[in-house]
């Protein structure tokens, strides 16, 4: 059997070890970026300049928090002009959109 062949049953197997109900608290760059529906370059970007969480390291393999990756999205400002409260002040933007002006 081919080591490819090996991976592949390796992840079929643990995909069936745990109820499909209990969702994952650690994922890859690909999975991140799709949790955020952005591409996997972009996602690299967000995480360069600080917008995104750095990945933990388990094994040699990158893996994101998945509570990290969810706090970091919330802090993200909403569009222009879309406050509940006529006085609450507009955000200046973050580091990402910053990045990518200058």
């Amino acid at each position: 059997m081919s080591r490819e062949m090996t991976m592949v049953d390796t992840r079929a197997r643990r995909s069936t070890m745990l109820p499909p109900s209990l969702p994952p608290f650690g994922v890859s760059r690909e999975q991140a970026a799709a949790l955020l529906s952005i591409s996997a370059s972009l996602f690299d970007s967000a995480v360069e300049v600080g917008t995104m969480p750095q990945p933990r390291v388990l094994g040699g393999r990158n893996i994101w928090d998945v509570d990290e990756l969810w706090a970091s999205f919330r802090a993200l400002p909403h569009k222009a002009g879309m406050h509940r409260y006529p006085d609450e002040q507009r955000p200046q933007g973050n580091a990402f959109d910053n990045a990518k002006k200058g």
